[in-house]
């Protein structure tokens, strides 16, 4: 792969602080109260869900194109889910694709799907994180 661009962040685990190299992020973390934190921070979680919700947004704002697909009033909510597997911890995403009426139906659905094959999160997950599409 070819890099066109390379985020940089630093962290300093669950409840310290996030900061980007450039200054466009500098977050406090904290563990949700569903982990028996005080929720005083944002999470791994959620900054995983904001990313990769915005990156299909994206992804499927090409695929449109390419498909000749207005997706203009398409909105896509990532839910990021952490629990215990075999090994520790594991993650899950549900992926909720709301589409207007126009596309509804099997046009929808070709769309969120090639997306899926596109978006580059969809593709860093693939095979690692258990990731299902919800169009609504």
């Amino acid at each position: 792969m070819d890099a066109l661009y390379t985020a940089v962040a630093t962290a300093n685990g669950r409840e310290g602080r996030a900061v980007s190299s450039d200054g466009q992020i500098d977050l406090a973390l904290a563990l949700p109260p569903a982990l028996g934190g005080n929720g005083a921070g944002t999470n791994p979680e959620q900054l995983f869900a904001a990313g990769y919700a915005a990156c299909f947004a994206s992804a499927m704002g090409n695929v449109g194109r390419q498909m000749k697909i207005d997706t203009k009033d398409v909105s896509v909510t990532a839910e990021v889910s952490i629990g215990k597997d075999d090994t520790g911890f594991g993650l899950a995403v549900i992926m909720r694709v709301e589409l207007p009426d126009a596309l509804a139906g099997e046009t929808g659905r070709q769309l969120v799907e090639a997306t899926h094959q596109y978006c580059p999160y969809s593709k860093a997950t693939r095979g690692n994180i258990d990731v299902r599409l919800v169009i609504e």
